[in-house]
């Protein structure tokens, strides 16, 4: 048996357990709430993130640490490394967790990003428009997702508004990107150095909240220039684990939006739709396994749960659907659960989409 401690007991955290079971690998989580989605299905330790006595608990319990969302204060990742082997690296938790360095970090690999500059002042603000120009969107350094410390400008005389919108916080102007596709890679890198990556995945997203990922089978070329990234990005930090790379595609240019240093909502197609789910990858990379393939095993189509979910009965009639739920109190914008749709062939899995998306709210 071997035993994974896991900070962060979110959902991400309930599916990593759910995948080792079959491995004989048994997670435990640490997280302040006391009913996570983590802890209904595997052992848990409730504390802080940063408690010093529940993380070295934690590390002294488990033959290797992971953690399941890129907040984890960096000195608590660095200081339960020191007990148990940590992966990824803190290293990675530290670039994800700044955008100003997480755009460095695209630089030194050679990524494509968009232009921006970064802002600590209302004064820094007018001086970046200045060169970037507008549209462009203003984000907040650290702590945004899902759209959250973001705003948009459309104009100069735009920018105290948009200054106060995302709290006066040190922040990073970007020109705005009129992409096509919002596409992510999803792979991962073991402990050998091995990678395996799933195919380029297609997103969808409404209200800033991703709606729909849906795996490209057709993007030869643009698969292969993610993966020198994706490679290039893990061999910088010495990574270990699964890893998300987030691109802007405009036509044949992909622009690097964001990283995610751990598995992704975007590849949760994968527990039903590739050969080796990125919830099992992530702990064989993380506990010294061999990396498991990352083809497709079918076709697949994931919808996420927002703010409310469908009768499980109606799910259950509908073939090839598969309903996860996270075990959360529902409330509007929050993620629920998601259902993945899985067919032998584009034309079987079409239908059965049609079938889901009509039961699901907009």
């Amino acid at each position: 048996m071997i035993r994974v401690g896991v900070i962060g007991g979110g959902q991400l955290g309930r599916m990593l357990a759910l995948a080792g079971y079959p491995l004989d690998i048994r997670v435990t989580t640490l997280d302040p709430g006391d009913d996570t989605p983590a802890s209904q299905v595997a052992p848990f330790i409730r504390a802080a993130y940063d408690d010093p006595g529940a993380l070295e608990e934690l590390a002294t319990t488990n033959d290797v640490l992971t953690f399941e969302f890129e907040n984890v204060p960096v000195d608590a990742a660095r200081r339960a490394a020191r007990h148990a082997p940590l992966f990824p690296p803190p290293a990675a938790l530290e670039a994800a967790q700044d955008r100003a360095a997480e755009k460095a970090l695209f630089d030194r690999i050679g990524l494509p990003v968009p232009a921006y500059g970064l802002v600590s002042s209302a004064a820094e603000l007018t001086a970046a428009l200045g060169q970037i120009g507008t549209p462009a969107v203003l984000k907040t350094r650290r702590l945004g997702y899902d759209g959250k410390g973001q705003a948009v400008i459309i104009d100069p005389g735009l920018a105290p508004e948009a200054w106060r919108a995302v709290g006066e916080h040190p922040s990073i102007l970007e020109a705005f990107v009129a992409f096509d596709a919002e596409v992510s890679l999803v792979g991962a890198r073991g402990r050998d150095g091995a990678t395996s990556f799933y195919p380029l995945i297609a997103n969808e997203h409404r209200d800033q909240i991703l709606r729909v990922s849906r795996p490209l089978v057709d993007a030869p070329d643009l698969q292969a220039r993610a993966e020198v990234h994706a490679r290039a990005l893990m061999d910088e930090l010495d990574y270990v684990g699964v890893l998300t790379i987030e691109f802007f595609r405009t036509g044949e240019i992909m622009l690097g939006n964001e990283f995610a240093p751990r598995v992704h909502n975007s590849g949760h197609w994968t527990i039903e739709g590739a050969e080796t789910s990125q919830f099992e990858q992530h702990l064989r990379a993380v506990a010294g396994l061999p990396l498991g393939s990352s083809a497709l095993a079918g076709f697949s189509a994931m919808a996420n749960l927002i703010g409310t979910t469908p009768d499980p009965a109606a799910i259950a009639r509908i073939p090839g659907a598969h309903l996860h739920l996270y075990g959360k109190q529902a409330r509007p914008a929050r993620k629920l659960g998601h259902i993945t749709v899985h067919a032998a062939d584009p034309e079987a899995l079409m239908p059965r989409w049609l079938q889901v998306t009509g039961l699901l709210d907009d």
